[in-house]
């Protein structure tokens, strides 16, 4: 459990500290049942992939699956497929990292890397949360101007707010701050599935999309820059922080048997969870495909057009509003996994530690400032533009946090006996050579052209 800590809040540690443990205010805070059925286990674990889940399908998601699935149909369902395989896979060696050696993927970075590396890699993941909380705010402000008519400079702004939503949340207990993510992760699933079975899509055609490419794939730029948006949303860099720390919440035993235990369901916890964010990025596309590719509005790439058009397309009169009602659910599950991201990051990186209300409002203020300056000079357009965008800079954001984690994972001498196998590790490390590859090629592909 955590310990008192009589010095300010908002204070460097000394280099010589004790390392604390991630969270520590909620480390070890959820009781694990030694005996019973094993339904009780796996329940005491779950919580932590359902929110690392909520970065999978956050409102960036939707900007990109829409542009995707209105210009190319069902083409880039293998892309949502493929990175969604990526992060079961990375987001498990998060997990093992966590329980294994007891630090945060921050926190081994500090440990094991010189400072300069330190500082890059801090740099690097700090982008990525603003590019994520670019995209909550963005998401958020939409679906407040879908429902509620309120102006996207005013929505915005409000969204400031939900600093404290988090803290009264985490002021209540760890498992209430998973309560609210499971909740509204049902009601996103939920609108998605009425959309799906309105829609009636061919089972065969989405079937063969998701698991055969194709080669324009990687010939279309417009097509590659709207992929690797799509893996830029789905496998997000920061979660993989996040998923290492969260998973320390657990009060599991902390010797090897207890650890391996731990990581065995830590990791269905997350698999499950990611195949539920599996379905809804997937139903965005095909929702899109089915209502706009296929009726000749290949150019609709906003969600404030999509919602004029889902009801008159789909048949459906609440089509539009069930569409609004999940992205406000996405909007506000999503800032959980930022301020949890950027604490972790802070304190892991720079063992600088600030109340949570101060990091979050600092963070959501350098992503409302650009949203207000884009909406106010280029209108609703340019802020559709700026939410795609975000998520080609969180899959830039990639190597930096791929990298360092599969290394670790790799390392006998960091990991033990938890260490993972060569097949394991192979396999990481050609997930890792994929999104540098594909992060290269639109690079070149952006200068050159």
């Amino acid at each position: 459990m955590s310990e008192a800590v009589s010095r300010p809040s908002w204070q460097f540690a000394r280099s010589d500290e004790t390392e604390q443990p991630s969270l520590r205010e909620v480390n070890a805070s959820i009781r694990v049942p030694d005996t019973g059925l094993w339904f009780r286990r796996l329940f005491a674990f779950m919580g932590p992939g359902y929110m690392v889940s909520v970065g999978y399908m956050d409102p960036g998601n939707w900007a990109t699956d829409l542009a995707g699935g209105a210009q190319f149909g069902y083409t880039l369902l293998f892309i949502i497929m493929l990175s969604n395989l990526m992060a079961i896979l990375l987001q498990a060696l998060a997990a093992r990292l966590g329980i294994a050696t007891g630090r945060d993927l921050a926190q081994a970075c500090r440990a094991y890397y010189p400072r300069p590396v330190n500082f890059l890699l801090w740099i690097a993941c700090e982008l990525a949360i603003i590019a994520c909380d670019l995209a909550e705010v963005i998401g958020t402000a939409i679906a407040l101007q879908l429902l509620f008519g309120i102006p996207l400079i005013g929505g915005a702004v409000l969204t400031a707010l939900d600093a404290f939503l988090v803290l009264l949340l985490m002021n209540r207990g760890f498992r209430y701050l998973e309560a609210f993510v499971v909740a509204l992760l049902i009601i996103i699933f939920g609108c998605f599935a009425i959309h799906i079975f309105v829609a009636a899509p061919p089972a065969g055609t989405i079937l063969h999309s998701m698991f055969v490419p194709s080669s324009q794939i990687v010939t279309n730029p417009t097509m590659l820059y709207i992929a690797i948006g799509i893996i830029g949303a789905t496998v997000m860099p920061h979660n993989l922080y996040l998923h290492s720390s969260i998973v320390q919440t657990r009060a599991y035993e902390r010797t090897d048997a207890g650890k391996r235990d731990a990581i065995k369901w830590a990791t269905t916890d997350s698999t499950i969870a990611l195949i539920l964010a599996l379905f809804v990025n997937a139903s965005i596309l095909i929702v899109a495909a089915v209502a706009f590719h296929g009726t000749g509005h290949q150019d609709v790439a906003e969600i404030g057009q999509a919602f004029e058009l889902l009801s008159p397309l789909l048949g459906l009169s609440i089509a539009s509003i069930l569409f609004a009602v999940a992205l406000l659910a996405s909007g506000l599950n999503s800032t959980v996994t930022a301020t949890l991201a950027g604490q972790i990051v802070m304190e892991g990186f720079l063992r600088l530690r600030i109340p949570q209300w101060a990091r979050r409002l600092l963070t959501r203020g350098l992503a409302i400032v650009p949203v207000v300056i884009v909406t106010a000079l280029y209108g609703e357009k340019g802020t559709a533009q700026l939410l795609v965008f975000s998520q080609v800079i969180l899959s830039m954001q990639l190597p930096f946090a791929v990298v360092p984690l599969v290394q670790f994972v790799s390392d006998k001498k960091k990991m033990g006996s938890f260490v993972i196998s060569r097949g394991v590790a192979a396999l990481a490390w050609v997930v890792a050579a994929i999104i540098l590859v594909l992060n290269f090629k639109l690079l070149f592909d952006t200068f050159a052209g």
